[in-house]
């Protein structure tokens, strides 16, 4: 009985060897996305629970301690993508720190259609994203607006009195509350799937 060609065991045991490889670096490149798509939300929530990168964090309750010093709030709107106009009802406040402070955000949707967005937020300076604190926001949720709609956003926010003694922040009477609003993740998915060939075909197809 004759023996197998050599070359062809060998071509074979390469071929094996390169689906093994494959088959890893699929699995691979699919927990790297799958990584990288769970990271927002992981990091989105370590900034809210630490003030991280002046984004404010959430809180339960006001504080029961109110100190008598005064800081100037200014308020920040933006639009990325999205033919909206977004604006602040005021642009600044007074409030003392402890005490809970009450904002509003006006957003007109001036496309043809309804539009979905979503916003997010941060704090100028940085240093005071851990004490910035809100009881209500809009933020990080999908808000959809109808064509010609205006609808206006509260904000219940407050900082908190540790505020006032830490070195970073206790000698700063300024803060920035920035809004910027964003296409939201189903708006974009609609949006790439309309503009793509294969959808156009689909579209027209209806």
């Amino acid at each position: 009985m004759l023996s197998a060609d050599p070359a062809r065991k060998t071509t074979s045991a390469l071929g094996r060897r390169n689906l093994r490889v494959a088959i890893i670096c699929g699995v691979v490149l699919a927990g790297m996305v799958g990584a990288a798509y769970a990271a927002v939300p992981l990091y989105r929530a370590f900034c809210q629970l630490t003030g991280f990168d002046g984004t404010i964090r959430r809180a339960e309750a006001a504080p029961t301690k109110v100190l008598d010093r005064k800081l100037l709030i200014r308020f920040d709107a933006n639009v990325r993508d999205l033919p909206w106009v977004f604006k602040p009802s005021q642009t600044t406040q007074e409030v003392k720190i402890g005490a809970t402070g009450l904002a509003f955000f006006k957003v007109t949707n001036n496309g043809k259609t309804a539009l979905t967005g979503r916003a997010s937020y941060n704090v100028v300076p940085e240093q005071a994203g851990a004490y910035f604190q809100k009881l209500e926001c809009f933020c990080f949720s999908d808000q959809t607006i109808q064509p010609g709609q205006t609808v206006e956003f509260p904000v219940v926010y407050f900082v908190d009195p540790e505020y006032a003694t830490d070195f970073e922040t206790k000698g700063k009477t300024e803060l920035t509350l920035s809004y910027t609003f964003f296409p939201a993740p189903t708006q974009q998915a609609d949006a790439a799937a309309t503009s793509s060939p294969l959808g156009g075909k689909a579209k027209a197809g209806l």
